[in-house]
């Protein structure tokens, strides 16, 4: 089953070099989850192929322009192509004021459902759920208030070994099986063992986010062992005074985060305009933690389970 990043923008305040605002669309099985949304992001979903009314929820970490400007667009796209479903959109307080205004002044009134949630919560809390995956926010340290996201699975059922069940085993033994739990007969004795007849679960994946922010050891316990991290590094170690200034991170910071987290994949991204080329980044970041990729327009990161 398929859980993959897609990245749709990597830049900052402004788009250069090729680099547009930020945007991700992560899919879990059947599920589009857009993370950001700056300009460009309609753009980038049509470049690659990617159908935007298949987008389930959408979440906004803050309310800088280039993380959510291209939403109001995206939206009416949304209802010019027929959506009809409802979307979900979790976001700082402000923006359902902001698109409402919008929609007003052009006189667009939307087709479809938008649930919009505020985000206000000053630890890790759960906003999303499905049967199979959850979706919590964490507060961030930024200029505005700021939020970042933590999807994972939830814990996946045994497997079991089909050649191995017993002839006419009932539907409820197998889902027995799939828990964990032995079979027993009537009077409690133990017939068939779960580790006879099943394999282990398969993996249960993770992805975080961390958008704007100072550096902040204190994420650590958010983002703990996750297997994939995204984490802001705007700047190179060289400029880490106009960094901190400016309430973000350099790539060297962004790696201490991820090697403290015990992460597995670092991804790194929301490059400065003032750098034509982001190779040093990654040169940087690998220095203390080598398991680190860049975030490029285009790039795509999967976890197997």
């Amino acid at each position: 089953m398929t859980f993959c990043l897609k990245i749709l923008g990597s830049g900052s305040s402004v788009p250069a070099y090729g680099r547009l605002h930020a945007a991700q669309l992560l899919t879990i099985n059947n599920t589009y989850y857009l993370i950001d949304c700056g300009e460009g992001t309609q753009l980038s979903l049509m470049k690659f192929r990617l159908k935007q009314n298949r987008i389930n929820a959408i979440f906004i970490s803050h309310l800088h322009g280039d993380h959510y400007l291209g939403l109001t667009g995206l939206i009416s796209s949304m209802h010019l192509l027929g959506r009809q479903k409802p979307l979900k959109i979790f976001a700082p307080p402000g923006l359902s004021e902001i698109i409402a205004i919008q929609l007003k002044y052009s006189n667009t009134v939307i087709r479809f459902e938008t649930k919009l949630t505020e985000l206000t919560e000053d630890t890790l809390y759960l906003i999303h759920e499905t049967t199979t995956h959850t979706v919590h926010a964490f507060p961030l340290s930024h200029r505005v208030p700021c939020w970042g996201f933590v999807f994972r699975e939830k814990p996946k059922p045994r497997r079991i070994i089909k050649e191995k069940l017993p002839d006419n085993i009932l539907i409820q033994d197998i889902a027995r099986l799939r828990s964990g739990m032995d079979l027993s007969d009537q009077s409690g004795k133990v017939i068939y063992k779960n580790k006879d007849l099943t394999l282990p679960p398969k993996k249960s994946r993770s992805y975080a986010y961390c958008s704007d922010t100072v550096y902040d050891p204190q994420l650590i316990s958010y983002i703990k062992g996750v297997d994939l991290l995204y984490h802001e590094s705007t700047f190179l170690k060289e400029k880490e005074d106009i960094a901190a200034k400016t309430y973000h991170t350099t790539a060297e910071q962004a790696a201490k985060i991820a090697k403290a987290a015990n992460v597995d994949k670092l991804i790194i991204g929301h490059y400065s305009a003032r750098y034509r080329t982001v190779s040093e980044f990654q040169s940087e970041a690998s220095k203390t933690f080598g398991e680190t990729e860049l975030a490029l327009e285009g790039k795509t990161f999967c976890v197997e389970e």
